[in-house]
């Protein structure tokens, strides 16, 4: 599964839904302290944010069913109505989002689906392979770019020290998932960073083949900005 559009599967069950007769169903569900009614729209097949909105909007209905006392349902019909709108945002938010891709994807296009590592040496590396052209009369250019990081892996010593020395293969399997979460993060803001270049307008032969990301000055880890390779020193950058 890819990580930075929405996937095919999903679009479908997107496409399929009609922001009116939702509304519609919504309201009937919302008088009749019911959603049965809800589940025939496909919304499950959305992807997870729209049905973690539908899994709150069923809770809040099963509260609203059970409760006796005028205050408690009072409370419970607040917090009914309040998720049905979370849900009906959620839809038109992830169709609004389906739109922006396609009408992007005429233009530039980045493989978000990365082979995942089981194994890690000190060095992370992610490489993004992406086609982009400046308008739909164009051919195709193609072309990839490789984030570097070397996480910092020095000790904490503000931590505790375990009252028994981890074993070295322990030792070793942390470290493995430090360096996992590490891969994982630095995917995810190469991912974005790319896809932000592009959507700000910017030319495809300005992206370097290979760049070193910034680390947090105080941190010494990864921020939201330490892959935004247009934004660096371009003596930071490798080109051939």
């Amino acid at each position: 599964m890819g990580e930075l559009y929405i996937s095919r599967v999903e679009q479908e069950a997107l496409k399929k839904i009609d922001s009116d007769e939702l509304n519609s169903i919504v309201m009937e569900c919302i008088r009749n302290s019911q959603t049965g009614g809800i589940y025939q729209l496909g919304l499950e097949g959305c992807g997870i944010y729209i049905s973690n909105k539908l899994r709150d909007f069923q809770k809040a209905i099963d509260s609203h069913s059970r409760a006796k006392s005028s205050k408690k349902r009072e409370e419970t019909e607040y917090q009914m109505r309040r998720a049905a709108d979370d849900l009906t945002h959620a839809v038109q938010d992830m169709q609004e989002r389906m739109k922006t891709e396609e009408r992007e994807k005429q233009l530039f296009l980045i493989d978000d689906y990365i082979t995942p590592l089981f194994n890690f040496s000190g060095s992370l590396e992610v490489k993004l392979r992406y086609q982009w052209r400046k308008n739909t009369e164009e051919d195709w250019t193609y072309g990839m770019i490789t984030f570097q990081y070397t996480p910092d892996l020095t000790p904490d010593y503000s931590m505790p020290l375990p009252k028994r020395k981890p074993s070295a293969a322990k030792l070793a399997q942390e470290r493995q998932e430090k360096l996992r979460r590490e891969w994982e993060h630095l995917k995810l803001l190469s991912l974005h960073s790319l896809r932000d270049f592009f959507r700000d307008g910017g030319n495809g032969c300005d992206i370097p083949l290979s760049f070193k990301v910034t680390t947090d000055s105080y941190s010494r880890g990864l921020n939201n900005f330490s892959a935004n390779f247009w934004r660096q020193n371009s003596s930071q950058n490798q080109k051939n």
